[in-house]
């Protein structure tokens, strides 16, 4: 069999039924996820495996695992169901531009107040659209959410080479890091403070291998100084916002997650130079691929929402 009458002969429901099976692990599951019966799913595969001519998956324990050939195949198969849905949405924008499917990556700590923002303020104008959200960190969203076609963009603090092949981003803005206690902290009514001041307080940090936290032992390396010893080790800048604001530690959090930190969370920046650059925030993509109609008037969005938001950083320390 040629490799024309290959193509003729594999049907989107295999496809679909062999990246379901990939990703549960599991025919049953499989079956549970397309809302069909084991045997049907069982079919399919084996119709597929026929067809190509080698064997997609092996027969583990608990499970199915793809084999070489199966990872090749999925892979090329998540990006033409990607595509085709894409087209689809787009001919569905055309008939109704308020209307359409967007699905979006951000980074768990940008999330907490940017993302909710954008949703809502942006539903308001368009209540058609509907959203698909997938939350990690940056190495997660961009192997397995953008590279894996399950999500059209994301938002993420990287730089240009932390990103993998087949990646491109486009900055928002160039963020600034902060050292930030709580309302009632004592160091709040301090006009001038340094970092030497602070290297013996209780500190709320990310772990040393985080992006914020490495920058961390960074600022404190270049002033000279000892790097805090870290009372908790947290990675979510929520969790560290949430603690910091009941006035026992110290936290180091970026503006953009300042910006948009629920009011209900009372946190001050000090009034201290932090001496290493953030990496911006960007909207990352994959290469040589059209976004989505939707896609494009949402990352637009961001844009306009982003500059006024940098403006209000150059002027002023992010108060709540």
């Amino acid at each position: 069999m040629d490799d024309d009458q290959i193509s003729r002969r594999i049907k989107l429901r295999h496809l679909r039924t062999l990246i379901a099976v990939a990703h549960s692990g599991s025919m049953a599951r499989a079956a549970e996820q397309l809302s069909v019966s084991q045997p049907v799913v069982s079919k399919a595969i084996a119709e597929l495996e026929q067809i190509v001519g080698v064997a997609l998956f092996d027969r583990i324990a608990h499970g199915v695992t793809p084999t070489l050939y199966g990872r090749a195949l999925l892979n090329r198969s998540a990006a033409l169901i990607d595509d085709l849905n894409t087209t689809v949405s787009e001919l569905r924008h055309l008939a109704d531009p308020t209307h359409g499917k967007l699905r979006i990556g951000c980074e768990e700590n940008l999330a907490t107040g940017l993302l909710p923002t954008l949703i809502d303020q942006l539903s308001r104008q368009y209540p058609g659209l509907v959203f698909d959200l997938a939350l990690g960190d940056p190495a997660t969203l961009q192997r397995r959410d953008l590279l894996g076609r399950k999500v059209e963009l994301a938002i993420m603090r990287s730089e240009v080479h932390e990103l993998d092949e087949g990646l491109e981003q486009t900055i928002l803005y160039d963020d600034r890091l902060w050292v930030v206690a709580g309302a009632n902290s004592p160091w709040v009514a301090r006009r001038k403070v340094s970092l030497a001041d602070l290297v013996q307080e209780r500190w709320c940090l990310p772990p040393p291998d985080h992006p914020v936290g490495a920058l961390v032992i960074k600022a404190f390396d270049r002033a000279g100084l000892v790097p805090p010893a870290r009372t908790v080790t947290v990675a979510s800048a929520q969790c560290t916002s949430n603690l910091v604001a009941r006035g026992q530690y110290l936290g180091v959090l970026g503006s953009l997650f300042l910006q948009f930190n629920p009011p209900s969370v009372q946190l001050r920046a000090l009034p201290v130079t932090f001496p290493v650059a953030a990496p911006p925030i960007n909207i990352v993509t994959l290469k040589q691929r059209a976004l989505s109609p939707v896609a494009r008037m949402f990352a637009e969005f961001v844009r306009k929402i982003a500059n006024p938001a940098a403006k209000t950083r150059r002027a002023r320390a992010p108060l709540n």
